[in-house]
């Protein structure tokens, strides 16, 4: 009777570690998938820094940003205003989830090469400011990650940012009349913004011909205009990268040195500045003026504003 009841116990006892290993194994498993459920799709086919070539490596993963100046040529208003524009490049490690820089290393983070654009240049007597940012995966097999734009000036200022998810998750705050706060949902296309980006990771890679493309939230913010898709045209020619909106009566070219690391060296864009019977097609137009190489979030000192007088920025 004991051998008996002594059997079932050990029975018992054997199906009951096998119960608790399978359903803690079950629980990591529906615990794992959880995590990644909710990544955009995009996180998944990015790679490891270990897949990236020596050069590249080398050049963008030593501790510093690449940061670019520009005399700036802005058309708004019907007028050219003279500026300043920098091209800031940082590589960083980016959480898929909730799309920002990550603090600490994780497996899951997909590398990514940001693109901060500033532009500076005066109307009249009131100023204007306006950054967009790209989170690009280094992986150059996807859409951007997330985009953001920011535009201030005297009479207020304006913000949009772009979450890529399912789809695009868009939402746009705006002082003025009719464009207050929106959310917006759009099918995934190109986005000029992540087009230099891209083209810093490998020009053969930028895509060409007829295609339906969002244009600059810069842009769309400046004109006033919706938040999607338009047909557009991409040509490559030598070192010369233009994308052309024929119903917006707007072109975008953009010179890059054909060597590693693909710097861009200029950019022109003609469109319609002004409103009403004063609008008319102008030119803005970025030249380079100098490039630095530095950890420049360390340089916060009054005596690190030396460097601003190598960009040329005062």
């Amino acid at each position: 009777m004991k051998k008996i009841i002594n059997t079932k116990l050990i029975f018992m006892g054997i199906a009951g570690i096998i119960i608790v290993t399978t359903a803690c194994k079950q629980e990591k498993e529906i615990e794992l998938f959880a995590i990644h459920s909710s990544e955009p799709i995009v996180a998944k086919k990015t790679s490891n820094k270990e897949n990236l070539s020596k050069e590249f490596k080398d050049y963008w993963y030593n501790g510093e940003a690449e940061i670019s100046s520009y005399k700036l040529e802005q058309a708004r208003y019907g007028e050219i205003r003279e500026g300043k524009a920098v091209l800031i490049y940082v590589t960083e490690d980016f959480l898929p989830n909730v799309q920002v820089k990550a603090d600490n290393w994780n497996k899951s983070n997909v590398p990514i090469l940001k693109h901060n654009a500033t532009k500076k240049f005066n109307t009249g007597m009131y100023p204007y400011s306006i950054m967009q940012s790209t989170f690009y995966p280094v992986s150059n097999n996807s859409h951007a990650l997330k985009v953001s734009s920011s535009m201030q000036e005297w009479c207020g200022h304006v913000y949009a940012q772009l979450n890529n998810r399912e789809d695009f998750e868009i939402s746009s705050h705006s002082y003025f009349d009719g464009e207050a706060d929106k959310n917006i949902t759009l099918k995934k296309s190109v986005l000029e913004n992540e087009l230099w980006t891209q083209l810093r990771l490998d020009p053969k890679s930028l895509p060409l011909g007829n295609l339906k493309m969002i244009p600059s939230f810069e842009y769309l913010r400046l004109r006033h205009i919706p938040f999607k898709a338009y047909d557009a045209n991409a040509q490559i020619k030598g070192n010369i990268y233009t994308v052309k909106y024929p119903k917006l009566d707007r072109t975008l070219s953009i010179t890059f040195n054909k060597n590693f690391p693909y710097d861009i060296l200029s950019w022109e864009e003609t469109f319609k500045s002004g409103f009403g019977s004063n609008a008319k097609i102008l030119a803005t137009k970025g030249t380079k003026i100098n490039t630095i190489r530095s950890p420049y979030w360390q340089k916060n000192k009054n005596k690190d504003e030396v460097l601003r007088e190598t960009l040329q920025l005062d």
